[in-house]
């Protein structure tokens, strides 16, 4: 499939150059990273940008450092620079267990965290992880900076609290002291797929559990009423059961090609308690593939 739609396009050097462009096109102005999904767009005609701000030249946004407490991703880091740093599948194993399960090798070599976060689709595999997290979205525009909550991001399908003549430089994301998290996705073709539902879950040894779900509403967010029921105890089968009478209140699913509403609701049961045995095995010290946690799922 061509193109259909004619646009100039730019390739600048620095992060300056690219806010100067932003601000005179606007919300015509796209950016380029990994362009997985924004040729496809392109072509099937749903954006019709008049520029394209092709970044991958730009030093500044390809920053990805652990500081102490933070990591630090930039715009152009793809999802297979995060699997393969130790770093992040020892002190982010959530998030390391979700880039593993985005699309195929193929994509993750050229898809990034931060265009994904942009495509705002309710099915998205980093969000979980980045809630749990409370990672911080750091936009700028040619006069102006701003750091947003990830949990302020997402305003609704494809939208996000980003402005038109802004940017996404990057990312940070603290560490959790003493917590382990796993990600839990429910897909097809082994997962490598959209998915139907994904959960995360992080437990710390303080007793406090942070909990976020994809794939089962408009937008992706965290399960405040579980995570209320669970603080402060320790896991046992019972408490299992009555978070899991909470779930309902907590998801919004729809029916479509992938899964229905009833199925959605009724594995997001099983997904939360065996992924909860699986981020306190974690956190003793236990390997855990989250690729097999599913394994006869019904």
């Amino acid at each position: 499939m061509s193109l259909a739609h004619e646009f100039t396009y730019e390739r600048p050097k620095t992060v300056d150059e690219v806010l100067l462009l932003k601000r005179q096109f606007g919300s015509k102005a796209f950016i380029l990273a990994g362009g997985t999904d924004l040729i496809v767009n392109i072509k099937e005609g749903m954006l019709t940008p008049d520029l394209l701000i092709d970044i991958k030249e730009v030093a500044e946004l390809k920053k990805l450092s652990l500081n102490g407490e933070m990591l630090f991703i930039g715009a152009s880091i793809s999802f297979d620079e995060l699997i393969e740093r130790s770093e992040v599948q020892s002190y982010f194993p959530m998030l390391h267990d979700a880039c593993k399960t985005v699309a195929s090798h193929g994509v993750r070599t050229r898809a990034t965290v931060i265009g994904n976060i942009c495509s705002a689709v309710p099915s998205l595999d980093s969000a979980p992880a980045l809630l749990c997290h409370e990672a911080i979205v750091h936009c700028a525009s040619f006069d102006a900076k701003r750091d947003i909550p990830i949990r302020e991001w997402f305003l609704a399908p494809r939208k996000t609290a980003l402005q038109d003549i802004e940017i996404v430089t990057g990312i940070s994301i603290p560490k959790v002291p003493e917590s382990a998290g796993i990600y839990v996705k429910l897909g097809r073709y082994g997962g490598e797929d959209l998915a139907q539902a994904g959960w995360g879950i992080m437990l710390s040894r303080d007793l406090q559990y942070r909990i976020a779900h994809c794939a089962l509403g408009p937008v992706p967010k965290r399960a405040a009423q579980i995570e209320a029921l669970l603080d402060g105890n320790e896991l046992s089968d019972s408490l299992i059961a009555e978070a899991i009478k909470l779930i309902p209140e907590e998801i919004s699913p729809i029916t479509d090609i992938r899964s229905s509403k009833e199925y959605r609701t009724h594995v997001s049961g099983v997904m939360l308690k065996r992924g909860l045995y699986a981020a306190r095995d974690r956190l003793h010290g236990k390997k855990v593939d989250a690729a097999k946690l599913l394994g006869g799922i019904a």
